[in-house]
C-alpha cells in the first residue's frame, strides 16, 4: 500500500506528460468541445481519463504513488494557471482568443468551420439572447470558454 513500485521521478515524468498531452489534445479539440458536452464528448472523456491512467502509474497502484501522481497534476496546473496570468502569449496559447461569428451583423462562415459549430449551434445561442433570427444580431463572439455571446441590434 505505501512501497512504491517505480522511482518516484518517473511518477513526475509520466504525470507531466500525460498533462501536457491532454491540454494540447484537448485545446486542439477547440472551444465549442470543452464547453458544450455532449454524452459523446463525455463517454470520450471518461474513456480518455481511463486510458491514461496507466500511462501515469507505470502500473503502480500504491497510495503514495496515487498522492504523488495527483499532486504532481495539482502542482502542475498551478505552475501553468500562473504562467498563462503572467504572459499575455501564453494565455492565448493555452486558452485561445475570442472570435466574431457575427461580427456588424455579417456572418462569417470561416469560424463556424474552423470551430466545428453548426447554424443550429448559433441558432440557439441567439435565441437564448432574445432574437428570433440573426438579422436581430449586431455581433456574437466565440468566447475562450465555448460559451456564445450575442448582442442584439438596437
Amino acid at each position: 500500500m505505501f512501497q512504491l513500485a517505480i522511482p518516484w521521478s518517473e511518477f513526475f515524468i509520466r504525470a507531466v506528460c500525460v498533462y501536457l498531452f491532454l491540454l494540447i489534445g484537448l485545446r486542439t479539440l477547440g472551444k465549442k468541445q470543452t464547453a458544450q458536452m455532449t454524452p459523446f464528448d463525455f463517454v470520450l472523456l471518461l474513456v480518455v481519463s481511463n486510458a491514461v491512467q496507466n500511462s501515469m502509474n507505470g502500473g503502480d497502484n500504491s497510495l503514495v504513488g496515487g498522492i504523488f501522481s495527483a499532486a504532481t497534476l495539482m502542482l502542475l496546473n498551478y505552475f501553468i494557471s500562473w504562467a498563462v496570468f503572467k504572459n499575455k502569449k501564453l494565455e492565448e496559447l493555452v486558452e485561445g482568443k475570442p472570435e466574431f461569428i457575427i461580427r456588424a451583423g455579417k456572418l462569417d462562415l470561416d469560424v463556424l468551420k474552423s470551430e466545428y459549430l453548426t447554424m443550429m449551434d448559433l441558432e440557439a445561442a441567439i435565441r437564448q439572447y432574445g432574437c428570433e433570427s440573426m438579422n436581430e444580431v449586431e455581433w456574437a463572439v466565440l468566447e475562450n470558454n465555448g460559451m456564445i455571446t450575442v448582442k442584439k441590434k438596437q
